[in-house]
C-alpha cells in the first residue's frame, strides 16, 4: 500500500506532488531544493544549499521512520557542474555525520534551471531493513 509522507520540517510541495511516498520497504522523496522550511529562505552559496537540500531529504526520511543511513540512492541535479567538487565535499560530510555505512549510489547531472533558480536539487530513495 502506498502512503504519502509529509513533514513540516521540510518545504511544502510547490506543485501537484507530495514530499515522498512510502511503498512498504522503500521511500521515494521528491526532489528537495534548498529552501529552509522555517524561514522559506534559500541560503547563499552551493555548500550551504547542498546542506539544506540534504537536511530537507533527511527530515522527510525521518518522518517515514528511517534515517539518513537508510538512503540507498540519490540523484543530484546541479545548475553548474563546476560546483561538483564543493557539492561532493558537503555531500560526503553529511553522510559521514549521519553514520551512513558506505555512501548511497548516486547520479549527478547538470540541468539548465531549477525552481526558484537554486543551485541544486536532491532526491533520494531509502530502504527499510
Amino acid at each position: 500500500m502506498t502512503k504519502v509522507i509529509h513533514t513540516e520540517k521540510a518545504p511544502a510541495a510547490i506543485g501537484p506532488y507530495v514530499q515522498a511516498v512510502d511503498l512498504d520497504d522503500l521511500v521515494f522523496t521528491s526532489g528537495q531544493i534548498p529552501v529552509n522550511p522555517a524561514t522559506n529562505a534559500v541560503p547563499s552559496g552551493i555548500v550551504a544549499q547542498t546542506r539544506q537540500s540534504l537536511e530537507n531529504v533527511k527530515a522527510i526520511i525521518e518522518q517515514a521512520g528511517l534515517t539518513a543511513a537508510d538512503i540507498v540512492k540519490t540523484t543530484v541535479f546541479v545548475k553548474d557542474l563546476n560546483d561538483f567538487a564543493a557539492v561532493n565535499t558537503e555531500y560526503e560530510r553529511f553522510f559521514k555525520e549521519n553514520h551512513h555505512p558506505n555512501f548511497p549510489a548516486r547520479s549527478c547531472v547538470e540541468v539548465a534551471r531549477l525552481p526558484k533558480d537554486v543551485g541544486l536539487e536532491i532526491e533520494a530513495i531509502a530502504r527499510r531493513k
